[in-house]
């Protein structure tokens, strides 16, 4: 532990983790993690009393704060959207009364409407 804090490890990459201090100490991970909690806890204390953060702590912040700005993309795309399916309702709105009235217009044999596929007389 003392090692890893003076940043001289001799069997780790000295980072501040539980992985790094099992390396250092030549134990499973599972050691620290399970059988010996206390010496974990007091491991992330020391390091807090240092003024460092663990290197796990650090990581969990830096995706915590890439996921929020990933979460506010996606909510300003879904306000984009659902402001998009408004204009797209009021479209098809007017073009169903359009056609509702071009359909009234060919039924009524207005002359200026002609439908595809059908000619005028001549």
């Amino acid at each position: 532990m003392e090692r890893i804090l003076t940043g001289t490890p001799r069997h780790s990459n000295g980072a501040l983790t539980v992985v790094a201090l099992a390396q250092e100490a030549g134990v499973p991970r599972n050691a620290l993690t399970q059988r010996h909690p206390d010496l974990r806890n007091e491991f992330y204390e020391q390091v807090r009393q240092r003024g460092a953060v663990p290197d796990s702590e650090a990581r969990q912040k830096a995706e915590i704060v890439k996921l929020k700005g990933a979460l506010a993309a996606k909510n300003k795309e879904l306000g984009e959207l659902r402001e998009d399916v408004l204009d797209l309702v009021r479209i098809v709105n007017q073009l169903t009364l359009e056609n509702q009235n071009l359909r009234a217009r060919v039924i009524a044999d207005d002359p200026t409407i002609v439908p595809i596929g059908r000619r005028p007389p001549p």
